[in-house]
C-alpha cells in the first residue's frame, strides 16, 4: 500500500515563505492530473522516501484529492543538504513507466584482489517497469571479474524481470590494470645522463 503524503495547493509567489515554514515547493503532473503547484512537509517527505526509496510509489493527498505518484525529479541546496523543490509524476498503476535505477556492485572482484581498479562509468540505468515492480536498485555481482573484464547491460539483462532501456554494450563495471608509478629520477642519475662537456 502506498504511503500517503499530505499536500496543499500553493501560489508561485510563496516559495521562500514555504521553505521558512518547513515546506517544500513542488509540482504534480501526469496521469489524469493537470500541472498543479503544491507544497509538502519537508520532514514528512524525507521520512517517506526513507521508507519507500527514491523510486517508491506514494499516494499524494492534495486537499482531499488523492493520486498515486513517484518522485520524478528534485533540486537540492548542496550547502545545506536540503531539498528545495520536488516534481511528482502522477502515474497509472497498470501501465509501465521509465525510471532511473541505481546500479550497486556486490562481492569482491578477483581483479581488485590482484591490485586492479574497479570502476563504474555508469551508476544508473533506465528501466521500463510497472510502478508496483520498481526495484530499489540493480545488484551486479563482480566476484568473477578479473583485470581487463567488463560488465555491460547485456550481461545482466536476462537476470532481471523488467526491461532495461539502454543498449547491451552500455558499460556498468570495468576492472582496469593497476597504475604503474615511475620512480622520480635521482640527482645522481640525472647528472650521469647529462652530456659530458667537450674538450677544447
Amino acid at each position: 500500500m502506498a504511503t500517503i503524503i499530505k499536500a496543499q495547493k500553493r501560489s508561485q509567489k510563496e516559495n521562500s515563505k514555504l521553505r521558512n515554514s518547513g515546506y517544500i515547493p513542488a509540482v504534480v503532473y501526469g496521469f489524469k492530473v493537470d500541472s498543479q503547484p503544491i507544497a509538502v512537509d519537508e520532514k514528512d517527505l524525507t521520512k517517506t522516501l526513507r521508507e519507500v526509496g527514491r523510486n517508491g510509489v506514494m499516494k499524494l493527498d492534495v486537499e482531499g484529492s488523492s493520486v498515486n505518484v513517484v518522485l520524478n525529479d528534485y533540486q537540492m541546496n548542496i550547502l545545506k543538504g536540503q531539498m528545495i523543490h520536488a516534481d511528482f509524476l502522477a502515474i497509472n498503476m497498470k501501465e509501465e513507466l521509465e525510471v532511473s535505477v541505481t546500479v550497486n556492485t556486490t562481492g569482491t572482484s578477483i581483479g581488485v584482489s590482484e591490485g586492479g581498479l574497479l570502476q563504474q562509468p555508469n551508476r544508473e540505468v533506465t528501466v521500463l517497469v510497472k510502478p508496483s515492480d520498481i526495484p530499489d536498485s540493480i545488484e551486479v555481482d563482480v566476484t568473477e571479474t578479473a583485470i581487463g573484464d567488463t560488465i555491460t547491460v547485456g550481461d545482466v539483462r536476462e537476470k532481471v524481470n523488467y526491461t532495461i532501456v539502454e543498449d547491451d554494450d552500455f558499460t556498468l563495471v570495468t576492472v582496469s590494470a593497476p597504475r604503474v608509478e615511475t620512480e622520480p629520477e635521482t640527482e645522481t642519475e640525472a647528472e650521469d645522463t647529462e652530456e659530458a662537456p667537450s674538450e677544447e
